[in-house]
């Protein structure tokens, strides 16, 4: 499969999140992204608890370079392989790119064919200095508020805002090379792209800004919004299981009370249409949840299948390892998670997802598993002109990093 960003190289000083997923995107699209990591690696390499995914997530297809950039013979590492990127991308402090020697002045002057790609809390203007975080975002942006119930904020349940503001970034960088690109003979500029989390979770929150707009009201939290269907929700039915059931429509209204035998509900005319079902939801859905008691999830999901009405059973993260439907799709790889981003001291076989799009029918594959910290220092650094003796003389005077048995000349590991 012939990837779309073949032949774009990326280079990339991320770490956590936001930064990390932009490049996965890229890489995933076909891009050589060069993850660039001090010599004890990216911090994530060793987050425990909910941190403990972030590196062998949000690093697949990307090569390892562990290298001093704080040394004048690291910086020159850096530079050179600038000097031949379509891509530099970063999500550090503002001003930490200026402190290295690699800020936006120096690399355009170095190549002015260069993109770019800056992910910070903020863009341009008076929060721009803060320091945020998904979780900060959340709370200042309306999400939180609308996600848990009155009077107790509570984030997402996923690191939604570091993720599409990776997203985001990528977005900017395809559209910067596409300006780039169909210049006159493909001569054109580089451009700088900003993506940031604040801005990010406005648009996941605009919805509710548009609807105060609209109604002339203030949006509720989620658990006690006024719901735009009349039936929209979540189910405890016979055994203690949890269920979400809808129906969003007049016809599958009628498709319901059809498949469960309630005429006394499909002919009262307080729930003639939707948004009659949603004024009556508060005497409605205590109904409902009478009627669902008796039956399994496992039933009710399969009457609902069975007349194509929505339905979900309340799943685990844990349990999407074993959907059947990203099984036989191909939607997870095997990968293996190298000892030192595990979290555990040793390679950890797993699955991974691969990015929820298909190019003529295929996934994006997976074409090399999160890397080991410096895997790829020595080839890097041949490609860029130097020996062995060399390579071997700046890992001895702690400038790059080489992982065991890289030493010598040893070949890099596959």
């Amino acid at each position: 499969m012939m990837l779309p960003l073949a032949g774009i190289r990326v280079v990339e000083f991320t770490h956590m999140v936001m930064g990390p997923t932009c490049g996965m995107v890229l890489a995933d699209l076909g891009a050589e992204v060069i993850k660039v990591e001090p010599l004890a690696g990216d911090s994530t390499r060793r987050l425990l608890g909910s941190g403990a995914g972030f590196f062998g997530m949000f690093n697949r297809n990307k090569q390892s370079l562990a290298v001093d950039v704080a040394d004048a013979r690291g910086r020159e590492i850096v530079l050179k392989l600038l000097a031949g990127a379509d891509v530099f991308s970063e999500n550090f402090k503002t001003g930490t790119m200026d402190r290295l020697g690699l800020g936006a002045e120096v690399l355009q002057r170095l190549n002015p064919r260069l993109i770019t790609v800056a992910h910070k809390g903020f863009l341009p203007g008076p929060y721009q200095h803060r320091t945020a975080l998904d979780e900060v975002v959340q709370m200042m942006g309306g999400l939180a508020y609308m996600t848990g119930p009155e009077g107790r904020p509570l984030r997402a349940g996923s690191s939604v805002n570091d993720i599409m503001g990776g997203l985001f970034g990528a977005i900017g960088v395809l559209a910067a090379l596409h300006q780039r690109d169909k210049a006159a003979g493909g001569t054109g500029s580089g451009q700088a792209v900003q993506s940031a989390l604040f801005e990010n979770n406005v648009l996941l929150v605009a919805q509710h800004m548009l609807q105060a707009a609209v109604t002339g009201q203030d949006p509720a939290p989620m658990p006690s919004r006024i719901s735009a269907w009349g039936l929209y929700d979540v189910f405890t039915v016979a055994g203690g299981t949890q269920v979400f059931l809808a129906a969003v429509s007049d016809t599958q209204w009628a498709l319901l009370c059809g498949e469960f035998g309630w005429p006394d509900l499909a002919t009262d005319d307080r729930l003639a249409s939707n948004n009659h079902r949603v004024r009556a939801r508060d005497w409605l859905l205590p109904q409902l949840r009478t009627r669902f008691s008796p039956f399994t999830a496992a039933e009710l999901m399969q009457r609902f299948e069975r007349i194509g009405l929505p339905y979900a059973p309340i799943t685990r993260p844990q349990d999407l390892f074993d959907d059947p439907h990203l099984l036989a799709t191909g939607g997870l790889a095997p990968v293996t998670v190298p000892a030192d981003a595990s979290g555990a001291g040793q390679p950890v076989a797993t699955r991974m997802p691969l990015l929820p799009i298909t190019l003529d029918g295929q996934r994006l594959p997976l074409r090399s598993p999160p890397p080991a910290l410096g895997a790829h220092s020595r080839a890097l650094l041949q490609q860029l002109g130097y020996a062995d003796a060399a390579i071997d003389a700046l890992a001895a005077a702690g400038v790059v990093g080489l992982p065991a048995g890289q030493t010598d000349g040893a070949p890099p590991a596959p």
